[in-house]
């Protein structure tokens, strides 16, 4: 789980917009891509981002 004050301060690496936290990864509703969380670590690289 992503700490709230965290999440406020994370934007999407390649369009800079807001992420939202859902089934364990950040997904930017913008751009259609879910970044991954490792040990509570946001993996937060556009290459190893999922597309939604």
């Amino acid at each position: 789980m992503i700490k709230k004050e965290l999440l406020d301060v994370l934007a999407c690496p390649k369009c800079k917009g807001e992420l939202v936290y859902a089934n364990n990864e950040l997904v930017c509703n913008s751009c259609k891509l879910a970044y991954r969380i490792e040990d509570d670590i946001p993996i937060m690289l556009v290459d190893d981002a999922r597309k939604i």
